[in-house]
């Protein structure tokens, strides 16, 4: 068996504030630790399971947070950027299961540090009409190379958000959010026990099927203003619905992908 490990930072045990997720802020390297320790715990959880090869790809940012020599050294890091399938890179290389660890919920919504891949410039992504966080849109990237999700951690309202799309994935609960920037948190030790668990006991088991979309996929993206709508309709495919909002088509999910990331990249423009 053959395992994707996908690390966020947001959703990991401890971590409430955007100083914990950014380079050179002041809790930074404290929360990264954390963030590759539940990563080792989900690589220990896999291997108990019965996995050969383990892919950890590093999905926060400008992916590279993890210290490569902290990581299990039984698995192989995946890290930097840009890469097209972003937070699932490594998911074509005959990968049987996917984990997403430390992962948190969609824009605009109620959990701990929620945004969709961009805080900045996305406000909500839907595809064929149904709004996606991160989870979800790279969850139907997995499941278009035929890969399921078959445990995923993060803060409850991350669970609620995704168990409709994920009914059969083992989630695990690192804290409860009681605003965008306060929590009630396990310890990061009683975090790593239950990620290990979870992930065993998901890969022990009959894997959940693929979550597969219909493509051509629309795709409708809310922009946080209507100066970065201006910007992203500089694409000659995309078509403006309202001040704020713009939509495309795309042939597959990874190419949807691309274009959400490559709209993401061109917001730095107006940063």
């Amino acid at each position: 068996m053959k395992v994707l490990i996908s690390t966020d930072i947001e959703g990991v045990a401890g971590v409430t504030h955007p100083d914990q997720t950014r380079r050179g802020g002041p809790d930074y390297d404290r929360a990264r630790l954390w963030m590759v320790q539940e990563a080792n715990a989900a690589i220990a959880g896999a291997f108990a399971a019965g996995a050969e090869t383990v892919l950890v790809n590093d999905s926060h940012g400008d992916f590279r947070n993890m210290p490569a020599d902290l990581l299990d050294p039984r698995a192989r890091a995946v890290q930097g950027k840009p890469r097209p399938l972003g937070m699932m890179a490594g998911v074509d290389l005959g990968i049987d299961a996917v984990c997403l660890i430390g992962y948190h919920s969609r824009a605009h919504g109620r959990g701990i540090l929620a945004h969709t891949i961009n805080g900045f410039a996305f406000a909500s992504i839907a595809l064929n009409g149904r709004e996606m966080g991160e989870a979800g849109i790279y969850g139907a990237l997995a499941g278009a190379f035929g890969v399921p999700v078959a445990m995923a951690s993060g803060d409850d309202v991350f669970v609620a958000e995704n168990r409709e799309l994920f009914p059969e994935t083992v989630f695990v609960e690192t804290k409860r959010a009681t605003g965008c920037h306060s929590g009630i948190s396990l310890s990061p030790e009683a975090s790593r026990d239950a990620i290990r668990a979870g992930v065993a006991a998901a890969l022990a088991r009959p894997l959940p099927a693929p979550l597969r979309l219909p493509v051509p996929l629309v795709v409708e993206i809310r922009a946080q203003t209507p100066a970065l709508a201006d910007l992203f309709c500089g694409w000659p495919s995309l078509h403006r619905l309202d001040g704020s909002a713009v939509r495309f088509e795309a042939d597959s999910v990874a190419s949807a992908v691309r274009m959400i990331n490559a709209l993401s990249a061109m917001s730095s423009f107006l940063r």
